[in-house]
């Protein structure tokens, strides 16, 4: 059980290092924006990261600009976030396919350009199952998911930031 928690604090105080840029060791998020605004302390701080990213607010924040995170922007363009947000159910029923209007839709918001649009749509086809991997995954979590299989893909990773 201490490894267990230890593993944890060291996870979440790395994660929020990581996600830092003008917002401390915590990272941008409800942690450190709104419950632990004035953390001094290293305890504090890893506190903070670990609201931020056992709540699943800082994903959030990042994407929607808002919890501190105005500056982070997310890695794709402006809107992706609202469109998963209001189209998620689409965007995996097109996903699981490899095609469909939802799908392009993204495709289009994204940027991908015509030539790498198969490439896109069998990305996210034969990543299906780590952007949705189960019903309770939020929109956050897919754009999470999306972001990081662009960014490791040769010919997507032009349109992530």
């Amino acid at each position: 059980m201490k490894k267990t928690i230890l593993g944890m604090l060291l996870v979440s105080a790395s994660a929020g290092a990581m996600a830092a840029g003008n917002h401390g060791p915590a990272g941008c998020g409800l942690g450190t924006h709104v419950i632990f605004k004035d953390a001094n302390e290293w305890h504090e701080h890893v506190l903070a990261a670990t609201t931020n990213g056992t709540s699943g607010n800082q994903t959030f924040g990042m994407t929607s600009g808002t919890l501190g995170c105005q500056d982070a922007n997310g890695p794709l363009s402006a809107g992706v976030d609202r469109f998963l947000d209001e189209n998620l159910e689409q965007v995996a029923s097109d996903s699981a396919r490899g095609e469909g209007e939802m799908l392009d839709a993204l495709a289009e918001l994204i940027g991908v350009e015509a030539e790498d649009e198969s490439a896109f749509r069998a990305a996210m086809q034969r990543h299906f199952d780590v952007i949705f991997p189960s019903a309770e995954t939020t929109s956050g979590d897919s754009y999470q998911a999306i972001v990081a299989i662009m960014s490791s893909d040769e010919r997507l990773a032009k349109y992530v930031g």
